[in-house]
């Protein structure tokens, strides 16, 4: 399955998402990729936007592949195959603190005029524009479950059925229009996939 873009997507989310319509869901895109299509998915779905902080834990040498990840409280999510990778103890340890400064940079910048919205007794529907290893989802889907949300699903146009294996344990529900048996980057399944820029979310998040 191809996507003509990200808003092609978010459509098709919005499709197979349905069935939370009207229940005031809470929509939590993952940055900075998912932003726009959380915003088309919230009013698709009659919901609220805001976004799950999370970063990955990147390998040295290779910062596209993710050895883990870690989420906004600094809990973190290691890779079985980490160390085999380049991803010492010492070097995660950096990592860690140098995606931590990330993440506290972003929430000063995303919501400097209200705090983030409570996903307690909500519906919650955690977006992001596709998975690779999945580290971040796991990450973001962790720092929910603690929040204790009355639903948790994760959302996405595509990804590895191995991946997506992988995540259904920390979700309630799992959305995943395309399992693609070749998968390589995210990007192969868009035709037209550009980078978001902070400038893009923090537009996004005013209106929301």
């Amino acid at each position: 399955m191809m996507f003509a873009n990200r808003n092609e997507a978010a459509d098709r989310l919005a499709v197979a998402l349905d069935a939370y319509k009207g229940r005031n869901p809470l929509i939590l895109a993952i940055p900075r990729g998912a932003v726009p299509m959380g915003k088309r998915l919230a009013r698709a779905l009659d919901g609220e936007l805001d976004v799950v902080l999370v970063r990955k834990l990147r390998a040295p040498f290779n910062p596209e592949f993710a050895l883990g990840s870690i989420d906004e409280s600094g809990w973190s999510y290691i890779a079985d195959y980490a160390e085999s990778a380049g991803g010492t103890l010492a070097y995660l340890e950096q990592e860690k603190q140098a995606q931590l400064d990330t993440i506290r940079k972003r929430r000063a910048q995303y919501t400097p005029l209200r705090p983030p919205i409570d996903p307690a007794g909500r519906i919650v529907i955690v977006v992001d524009d596709g998975l690779a290893t999945g580290a971040t989802m796991i990450s973001a889907l962790h720092a929910l479950r603690d929040r204790k949300p009355a639903r948790l699903i994760c959302a996405v146009p595509v990804a590895p059925s191995e991946t997506v294996e992988k995540i259904r344990p920390y979700a309630d529900e799992v959305v995943c229009l395309s399992t693609p048996m070749f998968f390589q980057a995210v990007g192969q399944f868009y035709g037209d996939f550009p980078q978001v820029d902070d400038a893009e979310v923090e537009a996004i998040l005013r209106q929301a």
